[in-house]
């Protein structure tokens, strides 16, 4: 008897034990490198100005250290906010934050005897197998976390699960032409692939409705950061984790012949004694809205009075 044939793995789909111990690793340097996640987590936040929303119970999908946290529970002081990320150090030092927050707002507090929100929660998890039974968030937040999924409708289907009829999936991600510098420099130095592959805008919107959500709104803005050298770009990315993760990646270190082709790629894009490195940033919301149906399919029919 034959044995079954899979399909072999794509080699551009992200290693997820690889990304858990490269953010795992980056804990502790996270925060002094991360500007542009705390940049995009400001815009976004910014677009909840606009947004009609008084949230019982806040879902931060991919913590990392805990910026967002904070700015949550300020933004929605009634609300108690549960946040999570892949890698465990992230969620210890995103606890950390939190408790330190709450200790110096305690001390400022103190004479006034006010009871604030209860005290955040956090959890290790996948995004893709959220350890959450039922319905329980009114909003869903994930600040460029999702371009380390490799399984986004997924995802999609496991924010729908948890959040309740009427809550909001807020979220970014980064759009095809992240990066494109590193992936250009990269191409052909040998057959491996070097950068993620990021999903379009317009997928990802086909995806959303596709998983049950109602209404969403897309669009993406380009952002550039220029760096010294090419080294400084690559240790940046190192910082915060965000190195290559794929399936493909070379198995060990890259020869020293072919990395410097590829920061010579790099040289030549200098502009104004900068390099440049292209992140398209994606911006999403959607709504979960009535159910159409029952859990065996059957079409649920309201009717209301005149």
């Amino acid at each position: 008897m034959a044995e079954p044939r899979f399909p072999a793995p794509d080699p551009r789909d992200v290693d997820p034990l690889a990304v858990r111990r490269g953010f795992a690793r980056a804990a502790r340097t996270y925060d002094d490198a991360a500007a542009l996640q705390r940049e995009v987590g400001a815009r976004m936040n910014e677009r909840l100005d606009y947004v009609k929303l008084t949230p019982k119970v806040v879902l931060d999908a991919g913590c990392g250290t805990g910026e967002a946290v904070g700015e949550l529970a300020a933004r929605y002081q009634a609300s108690r906010v549960v946040a999570f990320d892949l890698a465990l150090p992230m969620v210890e030092r995103a606890r950390a934050r939190s408790q330190a927050r709450r200790t110096a707002l305690g001390r400022l507090l103190r004479p006034f005897a006010t009871r604030g929100a209860a005290d955040a929660q956090f959890v290790c998890a996948d995004i893709n197998a959220l350890p959450f039974r039922g319905v329980a968030f009114d909003l869903v937040w994930s600040n460029l976390a999702l371009q380390w999924v490799n399984d986004l409708p997924r995802a999609f289907a496991e924010f729908r699960r948890v959040l309740r009829v009427g809550g909001l999936l807020s979220f970014t991600t980064f759009g095809p032409d992240t990066l494109r510098e590193v992936r250009d420099a990269f191409a052909g130095v040998d057959a491996r692939t070097h950068t993620n592959r990021f999903v379009d805008m317009h997928d990802i919107g086909d995806m959303l409705v596709e998983a049950g959500f109602a209404d969403p709104v897309m669009d993406m803005e380009y952002v550039t950061l220029t760096y010294s050298t090419p080294q400084a770009m690559l240790a940046e990315l190192k910082a915060i984790g965000a190195t290559n993760r794929t399936r493909g990646r070379p198995p060990g270190l890259m020869g020293r012949a072919r990395f410097s082709q590829a920061v010579e790629r790099l040289e030549r894009l200098r502009r104004d004694e900068r390099i440049p490195a292209t992140f398209e940033v994606v911006y999403g919301h959607a709504w979960k809205p009535e159910p159409r149906t029952t859990a065996e399919g059957h079409a649920i029919v309201r009717f209301q009075r005149r």
